[in-house]
């Protein structure tokens, strides 16, 4: 069709995505940053998992973190979703400044319609996935039986090292929230 945006798909697919931060108060930032998501016209968050208090990995002499995975259903290619949560992340002032450092919030694109991308700047499904217990717990919360390789979700979270990972109390429509 002449004229249409490259980043823009006919149809709705979806993709799940994980949130977190460790620095002010990270809930109000990921709330934040669904809530400018749902609000573009291409995106729809549809279901958002409970918010996890999990301890800091890779670097781990800083606060924790609280995590959730969020499915939203999109027209945007995978390089369009990205450049959305991007934005999103600095309309929130995160900086980045040191790999696996503190953040105020973080978007990272998990899996996008069962396409597998290997690009400077972005992999699909998200390349350390399934070794990362504070993905696959919220992830399998929302979605249990996604495929990720041989296994679901649900299966890939009973097998991680859950140490440490703490639901928290809160109700679940918490992003909707101001």
């Amino acid at each position: 069709m002449g004229g249409m945006n490259d980043n823009r798909q006919d149809q709705f697919q979806t993709a799940y995505l994980g949130l977190g931060g460790n620095l002010g108060d990270p809930t109000a930032a990921m709330a934040a940053a669904l809530r400018a998501l749902d609000l573009h016209p291409d995106i729809r968050v549809a279901a958002v998992s409970s918010v996890y208090k999990t301890p800091p990995w890779g670097k781990i002499d800083q606060p924790d973190f609280l995590n959730a995975v969020a499915k939203v259903e999109t027209t945007l290619s995978p390089h369009g979703l990205l450049d959305r949560c991007l934005e999103a992340e600095r309309q929130l002032k995160r900086e980045r400044k040191e790999r696996w450092g503190p953040r105020i919030v973080d978007l990272d694109i998990l899996w996008f319609a069962g396409r597998e991308i290997r690009e400077a700047g972005l992999e699909i499904p998200h390349p350390r996935m399934l070794e990362r217990a504070f993905v696959l717990v919220p992830l399998a919360e929302i979605a249990p039986d996604l495929r990720l390789g041989n296994s679901t979700a649900k299966q890939w979270a009973a097998q991680a090292d859950q140490q440490g990972i703490e639901k928290s109390p809160g109700e679940p429509d918490w992003w909707k929230r101001d």
